[in-house]
């Protein structure tokens, strides 16, 4: 990006004994220092790279010496973080939690936030991220911060380290209060070897070996060659009043009571597939992240639990099949998996993760990701939590993300990423098919918008503005609205010609919402 100044690039230790004030435990301090921590088989099965998200805050925020100063005191509490990875003599990985630090990048931008929303997680968003290649350090963190006095805090670290509830759900909320003056309110729980700890004897219950670690499988003969320039990502915005009012369709019966989430997703799968044009008779299948630590008993692991603590569901084709496949996730499969590990360790067996490979395609599979029961609202410097979250541009076609809507409490934000040319039967398939009521209406516009510059539209009611795609400029957005279903915002192949002319509303007009999530 022009004109993008940078001001310091450094490493950030924690406190150390000899520099600790009065707010920071001392014992704490040096209570995990130099300690060699081995990879659970929970950090084994997930992806073997840094993961990025940036954060985006209104003015005023805290001054970057205040948010580093908070950030050193808050590593002394999770020190994984400014560990770096080694390898035992055993040829295991683990991290050694040495104090080396974490990358910490400072640049001023000459713009304002209201701009930066505009970009959303296009390519002219890799400056607000620090590099990921060939880096040592297990977490960096970049303050950008913009002419108006507003922040976009962006943040990577290595997934083996830890998953999204770990970083969105615990660290990020504990630095935020010590920036606040606040003690964190639920310290971190590091006991790791306590999780790994196998049955005796180990009883390996399902296929692990087959299923958490087999490598992704494509379909002959729906696979598309696959390059950058081909994927597009859309954004779908469902308010409170859809979510309701889908729960209500799909919680009909007393005995079968779904989450947010569960609801969503078989709405969502459904119109994917519907556009992705797959045959009746296709299997399509759906990779569903599912969080260990309000499955796991006896003992049972602490919801502030630091790591990684993910399995994943793999329901097939029917809804009803998908919502029920959810709940096949127990306590008994992660203790098998446990198991499985200890047994693998044994053997010396090496393992391949199952996650879909950077620059790779699904079709006609999907992969789902949940940030819903992330904290984000608690994620305050001292200033109101973010106005936006975003998740950098995909880099396979098929990831589905849900997000807590930062700017309605109850509301969901879906990123989904597909081939431009499933993208563009969207219009066609996607949202005719949304089947909404008589009362509700669709009203669709197109127009070219530089993308230097904020807009806003009065057709569309709440709107935020998202440009996101792997570099094309200038771009063409379709503002799709419908009420009370929620907000879709895509970006289109855009092209040069300026000559194309501004749509014409149309409404689209259905047979219900109940057929919509059958």
């Amino acid at each position: 990006m022009e004109n993008i100044l940078l001001i310091s690039n450094d490493i950030l230790k924690h406190y150390s004994s000899s520099s600790t004030s009065a707010s920071v435990d001392e014992k704490s301090v040096n209570i995990h220092s130099h300690e060699i921590i081995p990879l659970t088989i929970f950090d084994e099965v997930t992806h073997d790279g840094h993961i990025g998200v940036y954060l985006v805050f209104k003015p005023p925020m805290p001054s970057n010496e205040v948010l580093k100063d908070a950030l050193s005191k808050v590593l002394v509490h999770y020190p994984h973080l400014a560990g770096r990875s080694v390898t035992d003599n055993l040829g295991r990985t683990c991290i050694v939690l040495n104090n080396a630090g974490v990358r910490t990048v400072e640049t001023c931008i000459p713009t304002t936030v209201a701009e930066q929303l505009l970009l959303d997680a296009s390519e002219h968003t890799n400056h607000l991220l620090p590099s990921v290649h060939g880096v040592e350090e297990l977490c960096q963190v970049q303050l950008n911060r913009y002419a108006c006095g507003g922040l976009v805090l962006g943040f990577t670290s290595h997934h083996r380290v830890a998953d999204g509830q770990s970083i969105l759900g615990s660290f990020f909320v504990s630095w935020s209060r010590i920036v606040r003056g606040l003690d964190i309110k639920l310290l971190p729980h590091h006991n790791r070897l306590s999780l790994s700890q196998p049955r005796n004897p180990p009883r390996v219950e399902f296929d692990h070996g087959s299923i958490e670690f087999r490598k992704p499988t494509t379909n002959l003969d729906t696979t598309m060659e696959f390059s950058s320039s081909s994927v597009e990502t859309v954004f779908v915005n469902y308010s409170v009043e859809f979510v309701n009012k889908l729960k209500v369709m799909v919680n009909s019966r007393p005995s079968e009571r779904y989450s947010t989430f569960a609801c969503l997703l078989s709405h969502v799968w459904k119109k994917v597939t519907q556009v992705r044009g797959l045959g009746l008779e296709e299997s399509s299948q759906v990779r569903i992240a599912v969080n260990g630590r309000t499955r796991i008993s006896e003992p049972a692991v602490p919801v502030e639990y630091f790591g990684n603590l993910v399995l994943w569901a793999y329901p097939r084709l029917k809804v009803k099949e998908l919502l029920n496949e959810l709940m096949h996730i127990s306590p008994k499969y992660f203790k098998s998996f446990i198991d499985f590990g200890a047994t693998i360790n044994r053997s010396g067996d090496e393992l391949q993760e199952s996650t879909p490979e950077f620059g790779g395609t699904l079709c006609p599979n999907l992969e789902v990701d949940s940030w819903l029961g992330f904290p984000v609202h608690d994620i305050d410097f001292g200033t109101g939590s973010p106005c936006a979250m975003v998740h950098p541009s995909s880099p396979f076609e098929g990831l589905v993300v849900f997000k807590p809507a930062v700017t309605e409490d109850g509301g969901v934000d879906v990123k989904l990423t597909l081939f431009a040319e499933h993208e563009q039967c969207s219009e066609r398939k996607f949202i005719p098919k949304m089947e909404l009521s008589h009362q509700d209406r669709i009203s669709i516009s197109q127009c070219y918008f530089p993308s230097n510059r904020r807009y806003t539209t009065k057709s569309v009611g709440r709107v935020g503005v998202f440009a996101d795609h792997f570099g094309r400029n200038p771009c063409l957005l379709t503002f799709i609205a419908y009420e009370p279903e929620g907000t879709l915002l895509r970006r289109s192949e855009a092209g040069t010609d300026k000559r194309r002319k501004r749509r014409s509303s149309m409404d689209y007009h259905g047979g219900g919402l109940a057929e919509s999530v059958n």
